[in-house]
């Protein structure tokens, strides 16, 4: 979003930016109907899952806990200890991923400082770090620089797209994320492939896995972990284990367990 470290966006607020040159990758809150049964198909190729649970709708708290498996059907196993980390300032909403139509529980969109809620995949890692630095992390790496923005204006044809502004001639946008920051928050990020495929206008753009301002320093809609514990979870993600992100609030976790064929 336009360099736009405002008030209510930062010290964890305004995190988003990537190379389009190198990588292109990719009101108020509703009621839906009754949770739709396993979306096993978006679960059952992975064998990495990122489980990101809150202890409701509007809860900024959170814990994250790493899981993997041999292969498809096979228990899933912990890989190390529980994190916490921070989610939205408002909580989190159902947003668009690889889970069916969403159950009760509101509705993500653009500014509502709400982290997704439901399946997604976790396709590319990015930071301020040039490739040989990074060359650990072995998802798909892309270092930040000044020109690389992450468009967070719905009207734009690029709407939650990492783009190289000065790879385009007319910008038709207005408001977008910028990737390097002046702080450390965006020194390593994993990007979210929520509202991708394609966007939904509105349905709110460039999420993230990024570092935290602090312990309980809610975030403008991503989520967020100490460096230190963001840096091993990167260290882990193969890109070969298709690994997905699932975040939900507790009691939405225990219900959608079974049927989602979750950890």
């Amino acid at each position: 979003m336009t360099t736009r470290l405002d008030p209510s966006r930062t010290p964890v607020a305004s995190m988003r930016l990537w190379p389009f040159s190198v990588l292109l990758l990719a009101l108020a809150a509703a009621r839906c109907a009754p949770a739709q049964p396993a979306p096993r198909a978006a679960t059952e190729a992975s064998t990495q899952m990122v489980v990101v649970t809150t202890a409701g709708w509007d809860t900024v708290n959170a814990v994250l806990q790493r899981y993997e498996r041999a292969g498809a059907g096979q228990p899933w196993r912990a890989v190390g200890g529980a994190i916490p980390a921070a989610v939205g300032r408002t909580g989190v909403a159902w947003g668009d991923g690889l889970h069916p139509e969403p159950g009760a529980g509101p509705r993500k969109r653009e500014g509502d400082g709400k982290a997704p809620a439901g399946i997604f995949a976790l396709s590319s890692a990015f930071g301020y770090a040039g490739a040989n630095e990074a060359a650990w992390v072995r998802m798909p790496y892309v270092q930040a620089d000044a020109s690389i923005e992450c468009v967070d204006d719905s009207r734009s044809r690029h709407y939650n797209r990492r783009v190289d502004r000065d790879t385009i001639a007319q910008p038709d946008w207005t408001s977008h994320e910028e990737m390097r920051r002046p702080d450390h928050l965006y020194r390593w990020g994993v990007w979210v492939d929520h509202n991708s495929n394609p966007p939904r206008p509105m349905g709110g753009s460039c999420i993230f896995l990024h570092v935290w301002g602090g312990p309980g320093v809610a975030t403008s809609g991503c989520t967020a972990m100490a460096e230190e514990d963001l840096r091993a979870l990167l260290a882990w993600l193969d890109p070969r284990a298709r690994p997905v992100l699932v975040q939900l609030p507790r009691a939405e976790y225990a219900s959608l367990r079974a049927a989602w064929d979750l950890p």
